[in-house]
Order: C-alpha cells, then structure tokens, then sequence
C-alpha cells in the first residue's frame, strides 16, 4: 500500500483505483457543472423555446421543487422544447431529465461530433431517468439540447433537466441550498408486516432518507416509501429527511405507525364471495345489447356501473344516468334495480375513469374531493363502492389517500376493484401497483385488462403475446407474486370479439387460466412454481356484449369461477 507522507506531495500527484496519477503542481481538475439554466422550471419558462406554443410550466406534478414543463404535442407537432447551451471544444457531457408520459424523447444536436437522442417506450404514469452522452468537436461552443413528445400521444412531462460537463463559460444556476425538513408526514396501508410512509415533497430536493426508530432504513427519490419487515402489533417511529448536492437537511416531526395483528388476509368486504364474477354495465348505447341493471346475468357477482363524470372541481365526480340513450330508463328505477341487486347479494359500484376518463388525483384537495363526492353518490344511488379504471395513470400517494378516506366513511362493507391496464401492473413501482399494496387491507380486487396491449413480459421474464392462455397465466403471476393476495386477483377479458379492439380469447382458454392458477392444471407453456386456490375469479367488458353474444361467456367462465376451490 502506498501511503501519502508529507501534503506537499499532493500537489504532484493524486491517488486513483490503480494507484498515483501525475499532474502539473499547483494545478486542480475543475469539477463538472450544470450548464443548463433553470433546468428545474422554478422560474417558469425562462431559458427555454417550444414549438407552436405546445409547453408550459406547471406546479403539478413536479419530480422535486415547485415547477417541471408539461408539453402537449398535436396533429405534426411533437411538442419540442429546447435550450441553447454553452459548452467547452472536445468535452463530454452528460444530459439527463426525469420524464413522465408516453414516448418522451431526450436529445443533443450541433454537438460537433455525433448527435444524440434516448427516449422511453410506452406509456409511464410514473417518473422515469432519461440519460444519455455526447462530445463535443474540436471548435464546438454550444449545443441544442431537448425533449420532444410523440405524434397523437397525449402530453409529458419533464423535470431537473441537466447537461453536466466542463464549465463553457456561460453560467450556470446557482448552487443548491440545503432543503428543509419535510412536513405532512402521515402513515398509512398498515399491514401485520409492513405500512406506507408519506410526506410533504421538499423544493430542491434531490431525495429522502427514511429513518425507523432513529435508524436510516431507505432512500428514495419520491415523497413515499414502503416500509416492510416489521413485526405484528408493534409501533414505531419514523423520520424523513431531504437531501440534495449541498447536503442533509433537518428531519421531520417524528411520525408513529402501528402494524396490524397479523392473521393473514384481512379478507375485504367479506359481503363480496370467496370467488366472484365482475362485469362492467354500460350507461351508454354502443352497439352492444342495451340494458336496465335488472337484465343484468345473475353469474355477477360485482356490477361496475360504467361511468362516473368529471366535474368542475379537481378530483371530484358525479353520474348522469343516459336515460334517453338507454330506451327512457328512469333514475328511479335504476335506483331500484341496484337496490334489487344488493338484495339479491350482487355489489354494484361505480367505475370511474375509462377510456375517455378525465379525472385527476394529484394534490391532498382532489383527493379529498373524490372522496367525498364519491362517499354522497354512493349515499344518493345505493353504490356499494368504486372501480378505479383510470387510464392516464394515476398518483399512489393522492389516491391512496382519497381511497383510505372513503374508506373512513363508508366502513368495512366498501368494495374497491381496480381495472389497470397490462403496462399498469408489470413492476410494484408503477402508480397501479404501488396504490393496489398501499390499500391491500382493504382492495377487493384488481381485474386487470389483458386486452389492447400487446406483447408483456411474464412473472418469469419470458415474453407473452395477448390471446393465449400463457398470457393470463405468466402476467397474473406478477401480482400474485407482487404483494397482493391471491383473493384481490382476477383476470380481466372482453366478452366477446367487439369489446375489445384485440384480446379476446375464448371462455374456454380463461377458464383454462383459472385453473392453471388455482389447481396447476390447464397449463400451456407457462406453468406457475405453486397454485393460488384463492383466486378471486374474473371480470369482462362488458355485461352488455355478453348480453349480445348470448351471455356466452358469462354461462361458461361463471361457473368455473364459483366452482374454483
């Protein structure tokens, strides 16, 4: 080992991974910088150009700090946004952004040398680093560095955009300060082995150190944590602290959480049975069989009433029964036919989202609205709970919240089903995903759409194309495998070939499914490593195309799921 005597020595020579370096006395390597300015969108679109007016700055959502850009492309536009940078000739730099959307493109141009872009497939209702490199030609000065969304898709968002490198000589922003304590600290999700930990996001801050007990137990990048491994029945304290490059800041007001008593499954709403059949109904005339909830196939056992309305107010909800598109079904009536449901031991609830939803749970004020708007039209229609079928993604921590007070509401008898799409489910870091844990003491089931998607990967890493029966046995492993109980599980298919636009796969390949997974049997390539008898069943788009097929696949896939063990 090589060992320093004497400081003088330094000014000749540094130490590296393999030894000493030489370098020139009395010189010192400059450190890299952001040459970026208002790469955080703090001060709204200062620095930066987009195309036809597509961006904008927004205080919702934002990665940290009070700012981020949203951009909205359409028709030919694909909504760029740029910035001139000043670099240094034959320097390296790193340009990175955290993105949140579908196809969200990162991007370098008149580098001098070889351009570049990265980008991100698909749709991503959660935050997501973009990073790539470029070098700079011998006489290059400055560099065009941008993000750009994609054609026809909806708008994405952008935060701490960052080109890092060799000072070019055209200032930077200023350095950070260290961030302040977070406040709002709140628990919720308690399980007997695990809870959710919240809190206030912290301008500037580069992320959180979660302390248990005093003790730093996580870091994470986001105003949330999952906290696991702990014991039944026990309290404990938990503190969170921001931190960015100019260090630590103070720790929050401590917060207590208590597990449960453990005993397994908590069984939510025990009203809805052991194995249940879920239908979507349509409050709208589409071409399939129109229908009053009393002609609704006595094989459902959940009846989603498709769909809630946005309003006005952010995050709040109403419904307008379409009794002019449905033949003069009157309100009353339908009102008595869920009450006739209810007494018939069915669960009809209110779905909220769609295709065409447009509510938005972003901030502790939407999800209170939705919570009490939903908790008055269940009070007015006799709902005995929703479906979150909210597809451009949705918030964890805010619907967490709006959830768990609905919940403080409406008791024990609430019924919560969520209907998220296949890209939804495929990681326990997607929205979907981390909302489905943070209220599995009280989540009725999750009835994935294994339709409109295309190829995914498998709980085994395999990739699966729609249709088959592998494809509903490797990607229902993901959750079953992920955290959810067997029982908050179910598989989502189109009745019929018109419910969907792709998917569709005969009753007699889902019933397949369902006892590859609740008896090992059924099986095509994909065979699970256990069988998980409590299976909660499965669910269709909708009651109404099956209706018009001839309740085909309620005759066929009902059945099966009641008879499951």
């Amino acid at each position: 080992m090589i060992r320093i005597r004497s400081l003088a020595l330094l000014g000749a020579a540094t130490l590296t991974a393999g030894g000493l370096t030489a370098l020139a006395t009395g010189t010192a390597q400059a450190a890299d910088v952001n040459v970026v300015r208002n790469g955080g969108f703090e001060s709204g679109l200062a620095g930066w150009s987009c195309s036809a007016g597509s961006g904008a700055a927004v205080s919702s959502p934002v990665h940290t700090g009070a700012g981020a850009l949203k951009a909205t492309p359409a028709g030919s536009d694909n909504a760029r946004c740029g910035q001139t940078v000043t670099v240094k000739p034959n320097s390296t730099y790193t340009l990175s952004a955290q993105v949140q959307g579908s196809y969200v493109y990162l991007g370098a141009t008149g580098t001098g040398t070889q351009d570049v872009s990265t980008w991100t497939p698909g749709s991503g209702s959660g935050w997501q680093k973009l990073s790539t490199t470029f070098s700079t030609g011998p006489n290059t000065t400055q560099v065009t560095v941008y993000t750009h969304g994609w054609y026809g898709q909806p708008a994405y968002t952008v935060d701490e955009f960052s080109v890092l490198g060799p000072d070019g000589g055209g200032g930077t922003d200023p350095g950070p300060s260290v961030p302040g304590a977070p406040g709002g600290a709140a628990v919720s999700g308690q399980s007997a082995n695990g809870l959710t930990l919240s809190w206030n996001a912290v301008g500037g801050a580069g992320g959180y150190h979660v302390y248990q007990d005093g003790v730093r137990v996580q870091t994470v990048s986001s105003a949330s944590a999952q906290i696991t491994g702990l014991a039944p029945a026990t309290s404990y304290a938990f503190q969170v602290s921001a931190y960015n490059a100019a260090g630590e800041g103070p720790r929050s007001a401590p917060v207590t959480g208590t597990t449960t008593g453990g005993g397994g499954n908590p069984n939510p709403n025990p009203s809805v049975p052991r194995h249940a059949l879920t239908g979507y109904w349509q409050n709208f005339n589409n071409g399939a069989t129109v229908q009053k909830l009393s002609d609704v196939s006595a094989q459902y056992d959940i009846i989603a009433v498709s769909f809630a309305d946005a309003t006005a107010t952010p995050g709040a909800i109403t419904f307008n029964l379409d009794s002019a598109g449905l033949g003069g079904y009157t309100v009353a009536q339908f009102k008595a036919d869920i009450a006739a449901k209810k007494a018939a031991g069915k669960s009809v609830i209110l779905s909220i989202g769609g295709e065409k939803g447009t509510i938005s749970v972003n901030d502790p004020a939407s999800a209170n609205n939705l919570a009490n708007s939903a908790w008055a039209l269940m009070q007015e229609y006799g709902f005995t709970g929703i479906d979150i079928d909210l597809e451009n993604g949705l918030n964890p921590t805010y619907m967490t919240q709006a959830l768990r007070s609905l919940s403080s509401k409406a008791g024990p008898s609430l019924v919560i089903t969520m209907a998220p799409q296949t890209i939804d489910m495929q990681s326990t870091q997607g929205g979907y995903f981390k909302t489905a844990l943070n209220i599995k003491d009280i989540l009725t089931v999750v009835n994935m759409q294994y339709y409109n998607s295309g190829s995914m990967n498998g709980c085994d890493g395999k990739v699966y194309s729609q249709g088959s029966v592998d494809f509903l046995t490797a990607l229902a492993c993901i959750q079953l495998e992920g955290g959810l109980d067997p029982s908050q599980v179910g598989i989502g298919v189109p009745a019929s070939p018109s419910g969907a636009g792709s998917g569709y796969v005969s009753p007699a390949v889902v019933n397949n499914a369902l006892d590859c997974l609740a008896r090992g049997t059924g099986c095509g390539s994909f065979k699970p490593s256990k069988t998980y008898p409590g299976l909660r069943g499965a669910m269709t788009w909708s009651t109404n195309w099956d209706a018009k097929a001839g309740l085909a696949w309620s005759n066929a896939v009902g059945p099966k799921v009641h008879a499951l063990p």
